[in-house]
């Protein structure tokens, strides 16, 4: 076990991470979770940092993608250093093909599903992952230069359900690393005596998180901490921007009949289009986004009419939103 080589303070700040995301999803401190266990340096920091403070509580999963020729041998690898450090492990392999979402993307959905059952099977209440400061500053970078919105800019999420659910209690997806730097786990992995995989795919140039690695590494007035803490900020109006829609949906938006009716008022652009997104998703089971609904927005605001994601919308000074009649030529279904 690596109590004995784990800072004692590095422990306390931990603990303490972690419990307050657990205190933040309404589950109790000594809730089971999990670990989503790569073998890499980042995950077996985590690793070492969990086994230490919440022994008996702590499980890891390490997803094989399939990607690599050698992925097999790195996840026996994996399991032979969390049988190490004493922690119950599994491995799941899984199916990746690249689709809408990029290879990244799908490999990413793959593997949150797995670690979804499998937390459900051992009965995990959350489930925990290594993302760290360097990684929301990344995160940060690549979003801005996709030019993403304020929820985008807001980075990673220290807390949200793993997958979209309608069962309820949903596992929790929590990162309890994001305040620390990734040399902080670099030191605590070497001081546990335990050697770490290494991803190739991390100095791949054709990925984007590798050119804005480089990026902060080159650029010394480009603080990993201090963009991290901007995507705090972001998050925090993010949160209030949310708050504020989801009370001009309750005041603004009725059912009269077939019809759904919104009256924007002087509400900001922002919040309208906030507010179309929890119309579309409550009563039409839509979840139209980014220019088709901004542009659905500004023909609205022109009294215009148009059709989104199988919905028909009217503008003026209260706009109408009804099921789309379905196309001349379609077969009526019996």
């Amino acid at each position: 076990m690596p109590n004995a080589a784990l800072d004692p303070d590095a422990g306390a700040r931990f603990l303490a991470d972690l419990g307050g995301l657990l205190d933040g999803v309404g589950l109790p401190a000594a809730a089971p979770v999990g670990i989503a266990f790569s073998g890499g340096p980042d995950s077996l920091a985590l690793l070492v940092l969990a086994a230490s403070t919440a022994a008996g509580r702590v499980k890891a999963l390490t997803v094989d993608h399939g990607l690599r020729a050698d992925s097999a041998e790195e996840a026996l690898a994996a399991a032979a250093a969390a049988a190490a450090i004493g922690v119950p492990h599994a491995v799941v392999r899984v199916a990746v093909a690249p689709a809408g979402d990029g290879l990244q993307g799908e490999a990413r959905r793959a593997r949150y599903a797995a670690l979804a059952n499998w937390a459900q099977a051992e009965g995990l209440m959350a489930i925990l992952t290594a993302h760290h400061a360097d990684d929301q500053a990344e995160t940060v970078l690549m979003r801005l230069a996709r030019g993403a919105g304020l929820s985008g800019l807001s980075g990673i999420r220290p807390a949200r359900p793993l997958v979209d659910t309608a069962c309820a209690p949903a596992t929790m997806l929590l990162r309890p690393l994001l305040g620390w730097r990734k040399a902080e786990l670099a030191a605590i992995v070497a001081r546990s005596g335990f050697a770490a995989a290494l991803d190739p795919s991390n100095s791949n140039p054709r990925f984007g998180r590798t050119a804005a690695r480089r990026l902060l590494a080159g650029t010394p007035w480009l603080d990993p901490v201090r963009v991290a803490a901007a995507a705090d900020h972001l998050r925090d109006a993010d949160a209030a921007l949310d708050q504020l829609a989801d009370r001009l949906f309750v005041e603004a938006v009725a059912r009269a009949g077939d019809a759904v009716l919104f009256t924007p008022g002087d509400a900001p652009h922002e919040l309208r289009r906030r507010t179309l997104i929890r119309l579309f998703s409550a009563h039409f089971r839509a979840s139209p986004d980014g220019p088709p609904l901004v542009h659905l927005m500004a023909v609205l605001a022109r009294g215009g009419t148009a059709t989104l994601a199988g919905v028909r919308a009217q503008g003026g000074a209260v706009w109408r939103f009804s099921a789309a009649p379905p196309h001349r030529g379609a077969k009526r279904s019996s």
